[in-house]
């Protein structure tokens, strides 16, 4: 049995219908939903359907309504409307203008032909949820939120499909299937089941017929499942699977079987009927309820089972699905005992009961006791599919070969599938890695013996084991959503936002299968493809989310300004996010072609522009503009001058730094990592020394990184890969003999900042939360310009980013997650140099929202210093636990609410003590769960607290109102509750006198009143009243209470009169009754010999008897017992004489009979026949006699006797006799003859055999062919 999956509650209360509308008319259809700002969507074909010159969609609250003006024949089509997660489908069917829509007729007894709708799409592009439209136009539309057939493929191999029908006992129907054989490389293949594995190829006959008709000239294959005069056991649910090759299909479809007369009304009472009375014969007329046996017979559920389904349909009340595993009904149903079969039937929800009563009597239909098997196969067994079951016989002789057969055929050991073993008397099958083809009868056979067994596998539920994960892609990118589930070629359904995704003539969704893995595929995404995905199967489901954002180019590095000296290389750099952006460059607006000095490069994401050996010419604004985007990046070419002049050989030395001096802009920004590069001019004769030096340390090349060179007139300072340790202030020494020079430059080093701190989850709710956290301890160097956060689901390895540009803030609400998933939440610091690493993830923390509103907050009871309240559980809790209640109050006129209680209350009541008498308060309820408390419930107004005066009044049981009558010794406790403001006063008094406490206990309360005798005795009968009373106002009850006991014995019992077996006896009823009625008396006799008693009459209600029957010569004495409700009499009344019954001579002579006489002289009632066969195939001689005794019977060939020939066989079975001869020859043509002889006479019958050789037959042929 599959296992049911749980369905979910429909958006809609009003749900729209299909409809007939002629040519040129309008049509409306009206929805109503649940909640009314719900979001609506009307469709057709799938397609998305807006107000304009054809439609009219309105919505008024939770009414929606869709109009079709000026209809045409090309508006006929399937429409939808879609709110949350349920979708409705109805259709549009247009008749031509004379034709106008009739209603259908009664169905009769008279054959109806359900014929199915035509898709109106492709066959490919079909929606697999198609298959459940309605048949009639007042037929309920089919909701898409049932999960589908796990074996229907979207491949639309059906151009029309059976629809469910309804027929009337003993009336026809027939289901029509339409296959398209253009695209087919072989014939299709179809199939029709009932239920879930009943084929009916092998049930055709008298009641179900199964037809095939090829139309050449449209190559379409027509179907037909005609049932004939219906029966109630023929209701349920049917299945239609085509196959070709490749390729499948399936379609379900319901039959719902009607009594002739049934009233419209289904009454629950009348399906549980009864059968016969006492259950004696099942096959006799059964009798109605209404005829005063309602308590005979036994319960028969069949019409229950039949109107099942259909009375679940009717019922207003969401249906819950149950979760709970697959049961073995088989096993159930072999185990139970035949009057539980009906109760099972019932909870288990079993229509077809009477066809597995049959298959299940098979099963334990007890075998004669075999000679060849020891142990026989059980009736059935049971295997998962992909599991192996071993089949196991004990066979009586260890030496004797078995056969196993499945369906009748032979089994042959292939490969590693059959394996057969032979272990002393044990005979073993074991069938590997079954399937659903091994769903079959199996057989084992020794030599004419055989036992048989059924093996049904059980298909496990579809499991996904690799769920899908959420993703964010850029705009026009493509998206493949993948997960991976258990079984290979499962079918799995495509979810987004709760509709249904399908293969729609825009080809926008692609679905791809690889093993066990089902990819959705969004070629090019889009801002409409936002929302949550979800991918079902029979046996799990999975989310995603996905989110779709706009293409924005960051600039990780911009290029800057640089200052060169002639013949000295150039080089402009920047670096973007997207390695496929491309750009241009300009050198003062006009483009910069690449030549021989000039060379453009990209690699990556970086953009490089070298210009070689610089002129004077070069100089100038260069600018990058990426392609595509409305934006540059610019910078500066600044062009050194060196100039020569003729200075005396004493020059002193000069550090000719211009543009940078000792101010705060001779700062050098160098990024961490890259090159630090000093190019120093410097002048002096001789040539100076020159040295470098970091606060008071000299640089010098013993770090690998450090390069310091000297040429003429240049001194350069190389740091390779700078670091943070770097930056600082470096000064330059320059000396000669005729002076020195010094100039500091300050390097700066700028980095990625480091990454945040550990980000803290201040609130959630119910698809949002709100995180905060510290900036980093170091900001790299340069200002913070933002953050980028990311989440992630805890199971899930993917990281999705929440934005794209920098947020300013420490503190985000991140939006648009699962309610009731684990997530993790971290952080990257972002500045002018990039993107910092991540921070820690966050702790786990789960979206929940607060539960709604508690609801029906009232006041239960009020007194002078309390109040009682109580109040309903909220509608919605959502996915977090119910924590509990808090209750406040607040004086009229302020605005503190003061808490009722300490802490919170699982209760939803709640009694609020030591309040003030007169003050006006207004009271509220909160319920509170993780994510915090609701919204508030508060009293329509404030209460006064001031206790009410009520009226009292005594709630006297229905039970009291009668005579309570009790035995004597039992227990009285009566409880009798009663109202009152304030608690009023309650007094018991029987028979006008107060009750004393000895005689009774009385306890009282507020609310009640306990009347309590431990043991009751004769005396507690009579009248109790009882009287409540406030002030001057009061209320009375009373309540009679009769103690009775047994009765005593009758009096005065006599011997009125003997005659024949006959003795007449008299009494007088006993003087004490017992406190009640006297209902009959028990008379018994007595023989005086044994004095063992008898009775002769029960419950006699006359104070005189005849005992009739005695037994003569015997002498009886008699005695009386008095019987009222408690019992009979502790004693009898005796008679004082015995009654002695006189022996008479009559004796009795039996009747004589005559023998009848049944010899019958044999008589043949069936002839011989004369025959004609052809020589060396066997031939048989069949007559029938009968006679008394059985007669001898002789065989005879042309009148000699072949009694002992071995060419010929003599059978005789019941009076059928049969001669078989052994492959005939020419020769053993004649005339045969069988006699039959009993001691009552002789018959003799006979007739011809010509035996014809096979030569002329083949010589006929000849002859034949020579004519031709």
């Amino acid at each position: 049995m599959p296992e049911p999956v749980k369905k979910a509650i429909s958006a809609f209360t009003k749900k729209p219908k299909t409809q007939e509308a002629a040519e040129g008319s309008s049509v409306l259809f009206e929805a109503e939903t649940e909640k009314p700002d719900a979001k609506v969507k009307w469709q057709c074909n799938s397609k998305e359907i807006s107000s304009g010159d054809k439609f009219a969609i309105t919505a008024n609250g939770n009414k929606h309504s869709l109009a079709i003006t000026d209809i045409t024949k090309e508006d006929a089509s399937v429409y939808a409307v879609i709110a949350g997660g349920s979708k409705v489908k109805f259709e549009l069917k247009v008749v031509p203008k004379s034709e106008a829509p009739a209603e259908a007729p009664t169905e009769g007894p008279s054959e109806s032909k359900v014929e199915p709708e035509k898709s109106p799409a492709p066959p490919a592009a079909a929606p697999a949820g198609d298959e459940t439209a309605a048949p009639g136009q007042d037929a309920p539309p089919a909701e898409e939120e049932q999960p589908p057939d796990t074996r229907q493929d979207l491949t639309g191999l059906f151009t029309e499909k059976p629809q469910s029908g309804e027929v009337t006992v003993g009336g026809n129907i027939t289901f029509v299937a339409r296959v398209n054989a253009e695209s087919l490389l072989k014939k299709p293949t179809i199939k029709w089941f009932k239920g879930k594995w009943m084929d009916l190829a092998s049930k055709s006959g008298k009641h179900l017929q199964l037809k095939e008709v090829y139309d050449r000239s449209t190559k379409v294959y027509m179907f037909e499942m005609q049932i004939i005069a219906a029966k109630p056991n023929f209701a349920g649910a049917y299945r239609c699977e085509v196959s070709s090759r490749d390729k499948f299909d399936s379609c379900n479809f319901e039959l719902s079987v009607h009594e002739a007369n049934a009233a419209e009304g289904f009454d629950i009472r009348a399906a549980f009927r009864r059968t016969s009375e006492g259950g004696k014969k099942r096959g006799g007329p059964s009798t109605s309820s209404t005829d005063g046996k309602e308590d005979s017979g036994e319960l028969d559920f069949s019409t229950l089972l039949k109107k099942r389904d259909s009375f679940l349909k009717s019922s207003s009340r969401a249906v819950q699905v149950s979760t709970e595993p697959d049961l073995d009904v088989w096993g159930i149903l072999c185990q139970a005992p035949a009057s539980e079969y009906e109760k099972i039937a019932f909870q288990h929800g079993i229509t077809d009961l009477r066809g597995m009563l049959k298959r299940l009597k098979k099963m334990k239909k007890e075998q004669k006791k075999s000679e060849a098997f020891l142990k026989k196969l059980d009736p059935a067994y049971q295997v998962a599919k992909g599991h192996k079951i071993k089949l196991a016989v004990e066979v009586a002789n260890p030496d004797v070969e078995v056969k196993w057969l499945k369906n009748g055929q032979d089994i042959h050991p292939t490969g590693s599938k059959y394996i057969f073993e032979s272990v002393g008397n044990m005979r073993y099958l074991t069938i590997n890695h079954c399937s659903l083809a091994d769903d079959a009868a199996y057989c084992c056979v020794v030599g004419e013996e055989k036992c048989t067994t059924e093996l049904f596998v059980k298909e496990p539920p579809v499991t996904i084991v690799k769920n899908l994960e959420d993703q964010m892609v850029m705009n026009g990118e493509r998206v493949e959503l993948e997960c991976e589930v258990s079984e290979e070629g499962a079918n799995v359904k495509w979810e987004k936002d709760g509709v249904e995704l399908t293969r729609d003539e825009s080809f926008k969704y692609r679905f791809k299968k690889d093993g066990c893995k089902h990819i959705l595929i969004i070629n090019e995404a889009t801002k409409e493809d936002c929302g949550h995905y979800k991918v079902k199967t029979n046996g799990g489901e999975s989310m995603a989310e996905l989110l779709v954002q706009e293409k924005e180019l960051e600039v990780y590095q911009s290029i800057a300004d640089l200052t060169v000296k002639a013949k000295d290389q150039a080089v402009f750099k920047c670096e973007v996010s997207d390695e496929n952006v491309r750009g241009t460059w300009y050198k003062n607006g006009v483009q910069v072609k690449p030549d021989a000095r000039i060379n453009i490069t990209h690699i990556g994401r970086n953009h490089k522009l070298t210009i070689d050996e610089v002129k004077p010419e070069d100089e100038g604004d260069y600018t990058f503009v990426p392609d595509g985007y409305a934006f540059n990046l610019s910078a500066k070419l600044n062009f050194l001058e060196v100039k020569i002049d003729y200075v005396p050989r004493q020059d002193p030395p000069k550090i000719h730094l211009d543009c940078m001096g000792r101010t705060s802009d001779s700062t050098i920004v160098v990024v961490a990592g890259n090159k630090l590069r000093l190019d120093v001019p410097i002048t002096g004769d001789p040539a100076p020394t020159v040295v470098w030096t970091k606060g008071e340390k000299v640089v010098t090349d013993g770090d690998s990184r450090v390069h310091v060179d000297t040429t003429k007139g240049h001194c350069v300072f190389t740091i390779e890969g700078a670091e943070r340790q770097d930056e600082g202030i470096y000064s330059v020494v320059v000396r000669n003999p005729a002076g020195e020079d010094t100039a500091d430059i300050n390097v700066k080093v700028v980095d990625v900042p480091d990454p945040p701190q550990v980000p803290r989850i201040l609130s959630v709710g119910e698809d949002s939360c709100v995180v905060q956290w510290d900036p980093p301890l170091f900001d790299g160097g340069q200002p913070i310009i933002g953050y980028v956060l990311e989440r992630k689901k805890v199971k899930s390895y993917r990281w999705m980013r929440l934005n794209f540009d920098p947020y300013l803030e420490t503190t985000y609400e991140a939006k648009r997650m699962i309610e009731g998933v684990q997530y993790e939440m971290r952080v990257y610091a972002v500045n002018s140099i990039g993107m910092s690493r991540h921070s820690p993830a966050s702790q786990p923390f789960v979206p929940v929202a607060p539960t709604s509103e508690p609801i029906g907050l009232c006041v239960d009871d009020i007194s002078d210093t309390s109040i009682s309240l109580k109040w309903r559980p909220p509608e919605r809790i959502g996915s977090a636990e119910l924590e509990g209640y808090g209750v406040e109050y607040c004086k009229e006129g302020t605005d503190e609410w003061i808490p009722a209680m300490q802490g919170l209350t699982d209760r939803t009541s709640l009694i609020v003590r030591g309040l003030t008498t007169g003050d006006k308060l207004q009271f509220r309820v909160r319920a509170f769960n993780m994510a915090g408390p609701s919204a508030p419930t508060a009293l329509a107004q404030p209460v006064t607290i001031r206790e009410i005066m009520q009226r009292p009044k005594i709630w006297l049981p229905r039970s009291l109102r009668q005579t309570l009558i009790r035995k004597v010794g039992d227990t009285v406790n009566l409880m009798i509750p009663f109202q009152g403001k304030p608690r009023p006063k309650v007094t018991w008094s029987k028979d006008g006198e107060p009750l004393k406490p000895t005689f009774a206990s009385v306890r009282n309360s507020d609310l009640d009143t306990i009347l309590f005798i431990r043991k009751t005795d004769r005396m507690h009968s009579g009248k109790y009243d009882l009287q409540v009373q406030i002030e001057n106002v009061e209320d009375t009850a009373c309540v009679n209470l009769q103690i009775v006991d047994l009765p005593g014995p009758p009096e005065a019992l006599k011997i009125m009169d003997v005659w024949g077996f006959n003795v007449a006896l008299e009494w007088k009823p006993p003087k004490d009754n017992g406190n009640c009625e006297i209902t009959g008396y028990s008379v018994q006799k007595a023989d005086k010999k044994t004095m063992e008693w008898f009775t002769v009459f029960e419950q006699y209600r006359r104070t005189n008897c005849i005992a009739s029957d005695l037994i003569m010569g015997n002498e009886y004495v008699f005695r009386v017992f008095a019987i009222n409700q408690v019992g009979l009499s502790d004693e009898a009344c005796n008679t004082k004489d015995s009654a002695y019954i006189q022996k008479t001579g009559i004796a009795y002579k039996p009747p004589s009979y005559k023998d009848h006489d049944f010899s019958e002289a044999p008589k043949f009632t069936h002839p011989l026949v004369n025959r004609s066969v052809i020589a060396g195939y066997n031939a048989t001689l069949s007559c029938s006699v009968r006679g008394i005794p059985k007669p001898k019977v002789t065989w005879y060939k042309n009148k000699m006797d072949i009694t002992n020939e071995a060419k010929y066989r003599m059978l005789s079975k019941q009076g059928i006799l049969t001669l078989e001869i052994r492959k005939p020859c020419t020769f053993d043509g004649g005339v045969y003859t069988c006699k039959a002889v009993n001691d009552s006479g002789e018959d003799t019958v006979e007739c011809k055999l010509e035996v014809r050789s096979q030569i002329a037959k083949e010589e006929k042929k000849n002859e034949k062919k020579n004519e031709k």
